[in-house]
């Protein structure tokens, strides 16, 4: 049976690694990216070519409200019903304590909180039964985070939306879960100076970082089975064990 997932921020790391595996595994899917047309327009021809048929990408930024509309009217366009959502687009800001800015505060808020709530509500009759709706955490959510402070309260936020949404979704029976991630060698981290990733490896048990592609297993359980429910799931390597 074909199913059919959303994934955000689905062309460059976490998010273009799990549409990756649901293509893999006959899902179709709908990625939405913000504003790097270059990246993913290379990044859609390559879905393309792994599944002609079964790949839509549309540009959605998630920190403009605005793009939920955007992606309900290319539902409705296209006739498409959902049996997952990923919520993978996050946004941070890594101002210290006192030069962080409210507009900027706001603004990771509305990407990585405000949207997610508000799309579900205005594409829930779009969304079947026996579904599921999968965030992207953070450990930073967990353990204190020095470096970004509304990173940290807002990875945070996202955990206790897992746990309360699922109280809403029960009429459907659509199961809402988190991976929480630690240090996954996505683009961004593989720019940090050496030293810093020495750093950061010296504390993982396992002493390295996370491959995009071994995470997506965590997504692919949490997705599919049926018992996972209002469950955030640490993926760190065994981060500060050592």
């Amino acid at each position: 049976m074909n199913r059919t997932a959303i994934v955000t921020g689905a062309t460059k790391g976490i998010g273009k690694a799990v549409c990756i595996r649901l293509l893999q595994e006959g899902w179709t899917v709908l990625g939405t990216y913000a504003n790097d047309i270059e990246t993913a327009t290379a990044v859609s021809a390559d879905f393309i070519e792994r599944a002609p048929d079964r790949v839509f990408m549309l540009q959605a930024d998630n920190s403009d409200l605005n793009s939920i509309d955007r992606i309900d009217s290319f539902l409705n366009e296209k006739n498409l019903m959902i049996d997952a959502v990923i919520f993978n687009a996050g946004m941070t800001d890594r101002s210290d304590f006192l030069t962080i800015k409210p507009e900027n505060w706001e603004k990771v808020f509305t990407a990585n909180v405000h949207f997610p709530v508000f799309l579900l509500q205005k594409i829930y009759p779009r969304l079947n039964k026996y579904g599921s709706v999968t965030f992207t955490g953070s450990l930073m959510g967990i353990q204190p985070h020095s470096v970004s402070l509304v990173y940290g309260v807002t990875k945070a936020s996202v955990h206790a939306l897992v746990k309360n949404l699922v109280k809403f979704f029960t009429d459907k029976q659509i199961r809402v879960n988190a991976v929480a991630p630690g240090f996954v060698d996505t683009e961004w981290q593989k720019t940090k100076p050496a030293e810093i990733r020495k750093s950061i490896t010296n504390k993982v048990a396992s002493g390295r970082f996370c491959t995009p592609e071994e995470l997506t297993d965590v997504y692919m359980l949490l997705i599919n089975n049926q018992y996972m429910n209002g469950e955030v799931v640490v993926c760190d390597g065994g981060y500060s064990f050592k």
